[in-house]
């Protein structure tokens, strides 16, 4: 028998799941289960559409040059000040 993941489990692992960031393995446990029910199938979507509303707002984002060397100056080196 296969095993199935229960909706406990389906909602702890649904960001990952959508940044897809489970095994191969995972993402089809998952995939199946939101299949099968429709309450988490409702919430993956609607945790889908929040992600897709903020990257679309993040990609009409402006920053001067200035802010963004200091941000990938932050990210080389998240230690200094």
């Amino acid at each position: 028998m296969e095993r199935s993941l229960s909706c406990e489990e389906v909602l702890l692992r649904l960001d990952d799941y959508l940044d897809r960031e489970l095994s191969a393995d995972e993402m089809a446990l998952v995939a199946a289960h939101l299949a099968d029910c429709a309450v988490c199938a409702s919430e993956q979507r609607f945790e889908a559409g929040v992600l897709a509303s903020i990257k679309d707002k993040l990609r009409r984002v402006r920053m001067s040059d200035t802010m963004r060397a200091q941000i990938l100056a932050r990210l080389r080196h998240p230690d200094s000040p």
